[in-house]
C-alpha cells in the first residue's frame, strides 16, 4: 500500500512539483546562508539555502526573506522542505531564530507523517543549522559567543556508528535526547540510522547500546507524546475507535482478509491507471523542469517498466533518477512494493 499522508501534505508535494507561484523548489544566487543535509547516496539529500534582509548595524539582526531548496527525495521530504520555508519567510526570523523551528514543527505544519517519514523533516533542520552556521561564517557572527550550538564539529569529532549514512555517534545520541527515541525502529524512523546493512543495531557501541546508555536511570518519553505521527494503513485498519480492555486479538481469517485487502485493493486496469495518473501529476513536472521526459513502456504486477526521453536519456544521473524521483514517487503514492526497470 501506499503511504498515507495529509492532505495538506500531498498539497505541497504537488504545488512544489508543478512549481505553483509561492512554493520554494529551486536555488537563490549568491545566497547569504547555504547548507546541505543527507547523502543521495542514501536516497535523501537536501541542500537549503536563505537571503537576508541585512543590518549593517548589527547582523544578529538581520531577517530571512526568501527561503529555498533542492532535495533528492520522496514525497514527505518535499513537502516537509516546503513547510520549513514556508515557517521561515512567514516568521520573519532572523537567522538565529529561525532555529527555533524543529522538527515537530514541521510535522504539526503538514498535520502529521508517517512514523517512517519523519527523518524528512529532522533532515531539514539539520540543513536550516548548517546554512546558519554558514551564515555566521559570512557575516563575522560568533555563534560560540551567543550561546549558540549548532554541533558543526559532531561528524568531524565523532566515532561513526552508522556506516551506511555516516552517522556518528555524538549526532545519534544527542538525536535520540532530542527526539525521545525509544528503540531502534525509532532511531531508523527518524534519522535513518541503522536503516540499511543493519549491522549497527546490536554491535558493540551500536545504537542499543546508545540507547541503554542514554536512557540508563531516565524514564523514556511516552510513545507519540511530542511527535503527530500517521498510523500506517494496516494499522489505521485494525485500530478499534473504542478499545475493550483484554479484547480478543482479530481472528487470523479476518487478518488474512484484510491483508488481502491491501495487496489486492485495485485492480489491474485499476493500477496502471494509478500509475499513470502519479506519472502525469508529479514526475513528469519535475523531469520537464530539467528537460527530460518518460515514458511508460510496460507495467507487469508491480514492475514498471519505463524509457527516459530528453535530456534525461542518456544522462549520467539517469540511475539515481529512476529510483529517487520515478521508483520513491511511484512507491510513495502507489504501492511500496513497486519496482521501475529503465529499458
Amino acid at each position: 500500500m501506499a503511504w498515507e499522508y495529509s492532505e495538506k501534505t500531498k498539497k505541497l508535494f504537488m504545488d512544489a512539483v508543478h512549481g505553483k507561484p509561492g512554493t520554494h523548489l529551486g536555488e537563490i544566487d549568491n545566497p547569504d546562508g547555504l547548507g546541505e543535509h543527507g547523502s543521495i547516496a542514501c536516497g535523501d539529500a537536501m541542500q537549503f539555502m536563505f537571503r537576508v534582509d541585512k543590518n549593517e548595524g548589527d547582523p544578529t539582526r538581520d531577517v530571512i526573506v526568501e527561503a529555498k531548496y533542492l532535495t533528492f527525495g520522496c514525497t514527505s521530504a518535499i513537502a516537509a522542505s516546503e513547510a520549513l520555508c514556508t515557517l521561515i519567510e512567514q516568521g520573519r526570523f532572523t537567522p538565529i531564530d529561525s532555529l527555533r523551528i524543529t522538527n515537530d514543527s514541521i510535522v504539526k505544519f503538514l498535520d502529521g507523517l508517517p512514523k517512517q517519514k519523519i527523518h524528512c523533516s529532522v533532515m531539514g533542520t539539520e540543513a536550516l543549522e548548517s546554512a546558519v552556521f554558514d551564515w555566521a561564517r559570512r557575516r563575522a557572527v560568533d555563534l560560540t559567543e551567543l550561546g549558540v550550538d549548532i554541533h558543526a564539529d559532531e561528524q568531524e569529532e565523532g566515532r561513526i556508528v552508522c556506516n551506511c549514512f555516516s552517522l556518528s555517534e555524538p549526532y545519534i545520541r544527542r538525536k535520540i535526547k532530542e527526539l525521545g527515541l525509544r528503540n531502534i525502529a525509532e532511531i531508523t524512523a527518524a534519522i535513518k540510522a541503522g536503516g540499511a546493512c543493519m549491522s549497527c543495531h546490536h554491535a558493540p557501541g551500536g545504537l542499543q547500546d546508545l540507547l541503554d546508555e542514554v536512557w540508563a536511570g531516565a524514564q523514556p518519553p511516552l510513545p507519540g507524546a511530542t511527535l503527530n505521527i500517521l498510523p500506517e494503513p494496516m494499522e489505521a485498519a485494525l485500530l478499534s475507535p473504542t478499545p475493550v480492555k483484554n479484547a480478543p486479538l482479530p481472528a487470523q481469517s479476518t487478518i488474512a482478509a484484510k491483508d488481502k485487502i491491501d495487496r489486492e485493493g485495485l485492480s489491474p486496469y485499476q493500477f496502471s491507471k494509478k500509475v499513470e495518473q502519479v506519472v502525469e501529476q508529479y514526475i513528469r513536472p519535475m523531469l520537464l523542469k530539467d528537460g527530460g521526459d518518460i515514458e511508460i513502456v510496460d507495467i507487469k504486477e508491480r514492475l514498471i517498466y519505463c524509457q527516459f526521453q530528453g535530456r534525461c536519456l542518456g544522462c549520467a544521473a539517469s540511475d539515481q533518477t529512476l529510483k529517487i524521483v520515478v521508483e520513491r514517487t511511484l512507491k510513495d503514492l502507489v504501492d511500496a512494493k513497486i519496482s521501475v526497470i529503465q529499458v
